[in-house]
């Protein structure tokens, strides 16, 4: 999908009239674009190195009003703005932003609200540099681009924490109640999406979640130094208010199957199952006691609090040297976690070189303020274990870049007689996922893509099966929180449409 085709039916004029009404002009008036290119971006305040490694708190504390309102005259409300293609959900940037130069932080939260239900989160979590911040004008005068993501978190924050649930919801007449039922299956991203804007159109929702907390990924995946748990329930506490229900220790497939669902009312179906299934690398020692999925490590952290066990019955293995095999915001968030629960030396190993590595700018930039070793260009070839099966080390092999493979980046290539030893007694294997096999092997004529993925049309999530829509991990693999965002929109229009037309 190209990124103007985000733009849903008639926003390139609405955007336009939005800038053309006389407040906003009247703003432009009062600072010429000449002193608007002057101003610096903004930095986000942070905790500091020595002291954010022996907590989970918040690594960034966010803007004040002050360097919000700063940050927001940085914007040259541009007559053709990019940066609201370049966002997965389109949310119309430019508005907001002014509002938050004029002081209208209710106003800036609801238009975020139209088309974007976790805005708190967005703000911390998504890759704005190579999204909306890419495409921001700016850039192309030399300049850094408008801190966008800085911004929404900072006008969700200063709004919702004070407010909880209620704020920004809006009292569109779209909330007219409709008779028709819509289950969906996950409460990640993409599910509370797809719930929330089918709430605003009138339908009565429910959210099935597997776990015993909602928010999926969000919850049990990303850490509370990038996160805060308190963030995630107000988001969720918002969708609630439009009306969705949340069934928590429900398992589709299971619990309930997917007919079961049809015979109860539900008419149609968004699949927002995720990407539960660790990917291992089939290397001897992968079964010593030590070495964990990245998905294992951080529930246990995350979800089931295992880092303050006994307190929390889930214990989570504490060590000395910490290794962690993967480049991508996973491995980030396994190898700063096991940082914060006391290892002496926490090592990523990658088998790219830095210029590869999928990881986000700044959560690299954070762990290497944090004294997180990087080693570049070498793979695990087997794990090494004591008498007693546990992990004490591991043997890796040196590795050049040759020919690019079907991604368009380099194929690492292994070194003849480069293997070496490093100490370690924690692994955490972070190279991706697939999506979880329950529900979708239980759907004869589920069309399947080649790892295990829900094959659909892009344009609408529809799946091979009437009814049936599906995005996020379940559909991308590993992919972002932003990314499934966007398809859980596409599919509730899309849902509006087919039911519109029984």
């Amino acid at each position: 999908m190209s990124r103007t085709d985000r733009l849903e039916p008639g926003q390139a004029e609405r955007l336009l009239r939005e800038r053309e009404k006389d407040w906003r002009k009247a703003l432009r008036r009062e600072i010429s674009i000449q002193k608007r290119l002057a101003i610096e971006r903004q930095p986000m305040p942070e905790q500091e190195p020595r002291v954010r490694i022996g907590n989970f708190k918040e690594v960034n504390l966010g803007y004040t009003l002050e360097l919000a309102r700063a940050e927001a005259r940085r914007c040259l409300d541009c007559g053709q703005p990019g940066c609201v293609a370049g966002c997965p959900v389109a949310i119309d940037i430019p508005t907001f932003i002014k509002y938050i130069e004029a002081g209208e932080l209710e106003k800036a939260l609801e238009k975020i609200r139209e088309t974007n239900g976790l805005p708190a989160i967005c703000g911390r979590v998504c890759p704005q540099e190579v999204q909306c911040e890419k495409d921001c004008n700016l850039v192309r005068a030399g300049k850094a681009p408008v801190a966008i993501g800085h911004l929404e978190r900072f006008v969700a924050d200063y709004l919702c924490l004070r407010e909880e649930a209620g704020a920004g919801i809006s009292s569109s007449p779209e909330l007219a109640r409709r008779p028709e039922k819509i289950a969906v299956v996950g409460s990640g991203p993409g599910g509370l999406t797809a719930a929330a804007d089918l709430a605003r159109l009138g339908y009565r929702v429910t959210v099935f979640e597997a776990l015993h907390l909602p928010g999926g990924v969000l919850a049990y995946g990303i850490p509370e130094f990038r996160l805060p748990r308190e963030i995630l329930q107000s988001e969720i506490n918002f969708i609630k208010a439009l009306g969705v229900e949340i069934k928590t220790n429900f398992i589709v497939g299971r619990t309930a199957s997917l007919e079961d669902l049809r015979q109860d009312g539900y008419r149609a179906f968004f699949l927002g199952t995720g990407a539960g299934l660790p990917s291992f690398m089939n290397i001897p020692g992968e079964n010593l006691l030590g070495v964990y999925s990245a998905n294992e490590y951080l529930t246990r952290v995350n979800l089931m609090k295992g880092f303050r066990f006994p307190e929390f019955d889930t214990p989570v293995p504490r060590a000395r040297r910490a290794a962690v095999i993967g480049g991508g915001n996973v491995a980030m968030d396994a190898v700063r976690t096991a940082l914060r629960l006391g290892a002496e030396q926490a090592t990523i190993f990658y088998r790219r070189s830095r210029a590869e590595m999928p990881a986000r700018v700044e959560e690299v930039k954070h762990a290497e303020e944090e004294g997180i070793v990087f080693n570049f260009l070498t793979v695990p070839v087997r794990f090494l274990g004591n008498d007693r099966g546990q992990l004490r080390g591991m043997v890796l092999q040196r590795l050049a870049l040759g020919e690019p493979d079907s991604s368009g980046r380099p194929r690492p290539v292994p070194i003849p007689g480069s293997e070496f030893e490093v100490e370690v007694d924690l692994a955490v294997v972070a190279i991706g996922q697939s999506p979880n096999p329950l529900l979708i092997k239980q759907l004869p004529g589920l069309k399947l893509g080649r790892w295990g993925n829900v094959e659909v049309d892009f344009q609408t999530m529809a799946t091979s099966l009437p009814g049936i829509y599906a995005g996020g991990d379940a559909v991308r693999g590993g992919a972002t929180v932003i990314l499934a965002m966007g398809d859980g929109r596409r599919a509730a229009r899309a849902i509006d449409e087919f039911l519109r037309k029984e």
